[in-house]
């Protein structure tokens, strides 16, 4: 069965480094999203490096997620002090579950504060693509799909959740429940 990969990257306005409050809030919550997500059904697995310090990105060793990759649009810095970019890679079994983690509960509440913390860039922030039972997806395979996503827009290799793709390609529907009903965003 095909599991969903979904690789989210954004330019942040400050270095990771940065020790100011707003920067220790933004890394506060990043950790209890993930502590969230690993406990979310349908969540299989996320892209971690071991004992890596914050902004060793481009150093880290992400073992069967790849060599770490970022956009060709990233231009800030690339060293500890530098480097001003928040990123995940990740596993899921089905759009379901991705799309009911990432719109409720505390990632909800840190996605309606993004612009206190990240750059308004003009790409797009996160890619979804299918990948076969047993497949890691690296980081060069998500900053692919971003790219492409960003030159040809959704289509069944590279897709956001307005514009779904079934894993046989053809489109797909996520039915959102609640007060903003047939919105996906």
């Amino acid at each position: 069965m095909p599991h969903l990969a979904l690789y989210t990257f954004g330019v942040l306005k400050s270095p990771l480094a940065d020790p100011t409050p707003l920067m220790r809030e933004f890394y506060d919550i990043g950790e209890a999203v993930y502590q969230r997500f690993g406990q979310h059904p349908g969540y299989l697995a996320r892209a971690e490096a071991e004992d890596v310090d914050q902004g060793a990105l481009f150093e880290a060793d992400w073992g069967a997620w790849g060599e770490f990759a970022v956009p060709t649009w990233y231009g800030k810095g690339r060293t500890v002090e530098t480097t001003a970019l928040a990123t995940t890679l990740s596993l899921w079994t089905d759009l379901r579950p991705a799309f009911d983690a990432v719109y409720t509960g505390l990632h909800r509440e840190a996605l309606n504060r993004r612009y206190d913390w990240f750059e308004r860039s003009g790409h797009p922030n996160y890619v979804f693509w299918w990948v076969s039972d047993g497949v890691i997806p690296t980081w060069q395979d998500g900053v692919s799909r971003l790219e492409h996503l960003h030159d040809h827009g959704s289509g069944p290799c590279a897709f956001t959740f307005p514009h779904s793709f079934a894993p046989d390609g053809t489109p797909a529907e996520i039915e959102v429940i609640g007060p903003k009903s047939g919105q996906v965003r």
